[in-house]
C-alpha cells in the first residue's frame, strides 16, 4: 500500500481539524506538516501524470493564450449515422461559422438530436467528420472537444446548491481526484484553487441573475430557473461551442417566450457559437442567425429565418416552417400562366403546357374579395385578438384553406357563409410534382 493511501482514506474520514494543528483520524492525531507533505508530493505527481499545467486547466481566453478571439466555427462534411439496417442521418454537410447562433429545426425522429450528439462526440458517426476550428474531432472524446451541452432535463445534482451544480466543471478540471476529497480545502493550493473557482461561479451568475439562488437547492427552483442553472453550469468554463438540446420543452408557454429572449441576449453578451436543437418553430424563427432544416434525415435548407420563410427550397420546408401552415393547390400550366383549381392566373412556370404543378401561398398573402375569385365556404374562424383566421373549404380541395385577416373582417364573416378568394399572382410559390421549387423569378 502507497503512503498517500491511508492520507487519501483520512481526508474522507475527518470529522473535524483540532485548533491544535492535527488531523484527527480514528482517535489519533496526526501532525499536519506530515500529511502536508505528503498529499502535496502525491498531488504534484497526479498533476503532472494526469493534468497539464494549471493555466491549460482554464479556458484559454481566461489562460491568455493566443488563439482567436472568435472561436467555435463547426464543420459537418458528408455526415451520416445508421442504427444497422435504420439510415438516421444522410449526407449532412453543415458550416456552423464561430460566434453564429444557429437552430437544427426538424419534426420528432428526423435526427436532430442525433446530429447534436455526433457533435459533443456522445455518438460516433457512421461516415462522414467533424471538425471544430479547423481541427479533426473524430475519435475525440467529449471532453477533449472543449464544449459544453444544454440538456432538456437540466441534469442538475439534485444534492448540490445551485453553487455547487455550476462548480462542477471547473472542479473536475481544476482540481485532481485527491484534491475533490472531503478536507482537502485546508491545503493552500487547493484553497487558492476552489476561490477562483467560486469567483468564476459568481461571475456567471450574476451575468445569469442567480445570485440570490446560490444556496438553494434545485428542488427549491422552478423551471426557469434550473434552465439557467444548466446554462450558467455550460458557461463557466467558457467552452469553444454550446450545444443545446431541445432546453425549452420541459417550461411552459409563457416561460418558454421569456426564456427565448433571455438565450438570444446572452448569445448577444457572450459572442459565442450556439448550436440549438428543436422541433420548435418559433424558437428557430425568433432566436437565429440561421437556421437549418433537417426532414427525414437530410439537410434541406439553411438559410435566414426570413429566407426560410419568403423564399424556401422545397415544399416540405414551406410547409414545416410558418403558422398556420402554408396553403398548397394543385395546378397545371396553361398559355397564359397557370390555372389554380380552374381560376387562371399570369404566372408564368416555365413549364410546357399541361404539366402539374402545386402552387403555395401564405395564409396572409390571400385575400377574400367580393369580385372575381374562387368561391368557397367559411367552416372555422379563429380569432386571436390581434389575427383573425378564416378556414373555406373550396370546391377540389381535401382540407380547407387559411385565410389571415384583419380582426375587424370578424362582425362581417360567419361561419357557413360564401366568400370568394384570390391569388395573387406575385406571391404565389410554385414547385414541380417531387416539391422542388420552380420558376423563382415568376
Amino acid at each position: 500500500m502507497s503512503s498517500f493511501q491511508p492520507a487519501a482514506r483520512a481526508l474522507s474520514s475527518a470529522r473535524s481539524i483540532p485548533s491544535g494543528g492535527g488531523i484527527a483520524v480514528g482517535g489519533s492525531r496526526h501532525p499536519v506538516s506530515i500529511w502536508t507533505q505528503r498529499l502535496a508530493l502525491r498531488a504534484t505527481s497526479l498533476r503532472a501524470v494526469s493534468a497539464p499545467a494549471f493555466p491549460m486547466l482554464v479556458s484559454p481566453a481566461m489562460a491568455g493564450t493566443d488563439r482567436p478571439a472568435r472561436r467555435g466555427a463547426v464543420a459537418l462534411t458528408g455526415i451520416a449515422k445508421r442504427f444497422g439496417e435504420v439510415s438516421v442521418l444522410r449526407d449532412v454537410d453543415l458550416d456552423v461559422r464561430a460566434g453564429e447562433f444557429i437552430t437544427i429545426l426538424g419534426p420528432s425522429g428526423c435526427g436532430k438530436s442525433t446530429l447534436l450528439r455526433i457533435i459533443a462526440g456522445l455518438e460516433p458517426q457512421s461516415e462522414g467528420t467533424v471538425a471544430i476550428d479547423g481541427m479533426p474531432m473524430d475519435g475525440l472524446a467529449p471532453d477533449k472537444r472543449d464544449i459544453a451541452m444544454v440538456f432538456q432535463s437540466y441534469a442538475l445534482y439534485p444534492h448540490l446548491t445551485v453553487a455547487e451544480n455550476i462548480a462542477v466543471p471547473l472542479r473536475m478540471r481544476r482540481l485532481t481526484r485527491l484534491q475533490r476529497l472531503p478536507g482537502a480545502g485546508v491545503f493552500r493550493g487547493v484553497r487558492s484553487t476552489n476561490g477562483s473557482i467560486a469567483e468564476a461561479v459568481r461571475s456567471v451568475a450574476a451575468t445569469l441573475r442567480l445570485e440570490s439562488l446560490l444556496d438553494r437547492k434545485p428542488s427549491q427552483l422552478s423551471g426557469g430557473q434550473k434552465q439557467r442553472v444548466a446554462l450558467a453550469r455550460a458557461m463557466v468554463r467558457q467552452p469553444r461551442a454550446f450545444l443545446m438540446d431541445e432546453p425549452l420543452s420541459n417550461l411552459d408557454a409563457e416561460l418558454r417566450v421569456h426564456m427565448r429572449a433571455e438565450i438570444a441576449q446572452l448569445h448577444r453578451e457572450l459572442g459565442a457559437t450556439f448550436v440549438y436543437v428543436t422541433h420548435d418553430q418559433a424558437e428557430a424563427m425568433t432566436m437565429s442567425d440561421r437556421v437549418a432544416v433537417i426532414l427525414d434525415g437530410q439537410l434541406r435548407q439553411i438559410g435566414s429565418p426570413a429566407v426560410l420563410y419568403r423564399d424556401p427550397d422545397d415544399l416540405r420546408v414551406a410547409q414545416f416552417v410558418g403558422t398556420p401552415r402554408i396553403n398548397v393547390f394543385p395546378a397545371v400550366a396553361t398559355p397564359v400562366g397557370i390555372g389554380v383549381l380552374g381560376m387562371p392566373v399570369a404566372r408564368d412556370s416555365g413549364l410546357a403546357i399541361g404539366t402539374r404543378l402545386q402552387a403555395a401561398i401564405r395564409p396572409e398573402r390571400l385575400a377574400v374579395t367580393t369580385g372575381a375569385g374562387i368561391p368557397g365556404r367559411i367552416v372555422f374562424r379563429e380569432n386571436l385578438g390581434s389575427d383573425l383566421f378564416l378556414h373555406i373549404v373550396l370546391h377540389g380541395m381535401a382540407s380547407p384553406a387559411i385565410v389571415r385577416c384583419d380582426p375587424s373582417a370578424l362582425e362581417a364573416t360567419e361561419i357557413g357563409a360564401t366568400v370568394q378568394i384570390r391569388f395573387p399572382a406575385e406571391h404565389l410559390l410554385l414547385f414541380d410534382g417531387d416539391g422542388r421549387r420552380i420558376a423563382r423569378d415568376g
